[in-house]
């Protein structure tokens, strides 16, 4: 069996996609001496990237998710009808642009799924918040959907992303996140287009208006079309 093959076989496992963490943690099922050289996830991933450079076998479906080259990553339709798809699609969002930007990311909501058979525990990469300060905080900040912490030194939180379904969790999703008001970083809620004006509203009051301009609201619309282009953009750049 070939290396080719052997992620063939783990993404045909996983309903025809995988992450790269999939890969490198199944590959040697198939192909047993995967491992062997010191270089060997950058082997795998020139691989990957010359079949799909040569439009042979896989494709790209995200910034780290691939799939099978048949495989129709259209046929999952998220739209904000279904607000439970919809939150757990926008967290997807949220961990993969951070993983572009060199963060390591965190979720409240590991067992959800992002798409095409993709969990967000398949997409992070820190599977618990760590301990950058008072337990008392941690406690509650470890329920914020997605937060981004630097890579280089101690981990500190850089973004912290609130996805609101409905008007309902405003309150707790500014709250949370104003407990780490102290550390240097921007609050991005998320969610319709409607519930912009009362996101403003509940910013510029008591105690959230002394932060207000570290907290940004972005419609469902604008994140997912954000993704999609840099996306595109990434692709084209990769694989022209």
């Amino acid at each position: 069996m070939t290396k080719v093959d052997a992620i063939k076989k783990v993404m045909e496992d996983n309903r025809g996609t995988a992450t790269w963490a999939m890969i490198y943690d199944n590959i040697e099922k198939y192909y047993p001496t995967a491992k062997v050289s010191v270089d060997w996830e950058a082997g795998i991933r020139g691989v990957l990237y010359r079949e799909i450079k040569n439009k042979r076998n896989f494709k790209k479906i995200g910034f780290g998710i691939y799939a099978l080259a048949d495989y129709d990553d259209k046929k999952e339709k998220i739209s904000e009808k279904d607000p439970i798809k919809m939150h757990s699609y926008v967290e997807g969002i949220c961990i993969e642009l951070g993983n572009y930007e060199n963060y390591n990311t965190y979720t409240a909501d590991p067992s959800a799924k992002f798409k095409d058979n993709i969990f967000l525990s398949n997409l992070s990469t820190l599977k618990t918040i760590p301990e950058f300060t008072y337990q008392g905080i941690i406690s509650t900040v470890k329920r914020i959907d997605v937060l981004w912490f630097n890579k280089d030194g101690l981990l500190f939180p850089k973004r912290a992303f609130e996805i609101v379904d409905s008007i309902g969790t405003l309150g707790e999703a500014f709250n949370r996140t104003y407990q780490i008001g102290e550390f240097n970083l921007d609050f991005y809620i998320i969610g319709t287009e409607n519930n912009r004006g009362k996101f403003e509203d509940k910013r510029n009051k008591e105690p959230y208006i002394r932060a207000q301009n570290r907290y940004i609201y972005k419609s469902y619309d604008e994140i997912v079309a954000f993704y999609t282009k840099k996306l595109e953009l990434e692709t084209l750049k990769i694989f022209r």
